[in-house]
């Protein structure tokens, strides 16, 4: 299995989700209090982070596409050398 080095992005969210959870964390346990603004800012990041997960989400998908029509290209392609070789062994 090949092991896939996260980009910068990717660590900027999850640092931004960790980030979240540990203010979550806090103001749950009342340890901190906030003005209503920055009361949201944590939903705002996760909405941020919602539209990066879509964003990779679709990336794949994409990948999974084109990885799709390779193998249906690569099996017409063996299949054509198949008849191929068969028709020359006659």
């Amino acid at each position: 299995m090949v092991k896939k080095r996260l980009n910068i992005w990717d660590k900027l969210a999850w640092v931004v989700l960790g980030l979240i959870l540990l203010w979550l964390i806090l103001k749950v346990t009342g340890i901190i209090n906030t003005p209503l603004l920055v009361t949201y800012a944590p939903y705002f990041g996760a909405v941020y982070i919602a539209g990066w997960q879509i964003n990779k989400l679709s990336s794949v998908s994409e990948n999974v596409k084109e990885l799709k029509k390779f193998r249906h290209e690569t099996i017409k392609e063996i299949h054509e050398l198949k008849l191929n070789c068969i028709k020359k062994h006659k």
